[in-house]
C-alpha cells in the first residue's frame, strides 16, 4: 500500500471520527451506535497502518483475493445491520400500538368524566 493511500484512509477515518463525535454531542446518535462506530474507525486504522495484516488474515481464512474477503465482510455487516433495524423497528410498532391503546383509554376515560359533569 502506497504511503499516499495510507494517509488517506488515515485523514478519512479522522474526519469520521470528529463527524461521529459532533453527532455525538449534539445528541443525534446515542452513545451505543457512536461506539460501533468508533469501533469501525480504529478497525480502518490498524488495516491502514498494517495492510499486510489483513493479507494475512484473508490466506488464513481462505481467500484467494484481498478484496474477496474485503467484499464478504462487508456483506456481513450489512446483513448484521438490516437484521438489528428490524428488530428497532419491531419494537417501535409495538411502542406505537401500546401509546394508542393508551391514549383510546385515556380518551375515553376523559370523555366519560365529561359527561358525568354535563
Amino acid at each position: 500500500m502506497s504511503n499516499n493511500l495510507v494517509i488517506t484512509v488515515i485523514l478519512f477515518a479522522f474526519i469520521l471520527f470528529i463527524f461521529i463525535f459532533v453527532l455525538l454531542r449534539k445528541g443525534r446518535i446515542p452513545v451505543k451506535y457512536a461506539l460501533i462506530w468508533f469501533f469501525a474507525i480504529l478497525i480502518i486504522l490498524i488495516t491502514s497502518i498494517i495492510p499486510n495484516l489483513m493479507e494475512h488474515l484473508a490466506k488464513l481464512l481462505g481467500f484467494e483475493l484481498l478484496s474477496n474477503m474485503v467484499l464478504c465482510l462487508l456483506i456481513a455487516v450489512l446483513m448484521f445491520v438490516t437484521i438489528i433495524l428490524t428488530v428497532m423497528m419491531a419494537g417501535q410498532k409495538k411502542k406505537t400500538t401500546l401509546l394508542i391503546q393508551e391514549l383510546s383509554i385515556l380518551k375515553s376515560e376523559y370523555e366519560t368524566e365529561v359527561k358525568k359533569h354535563d
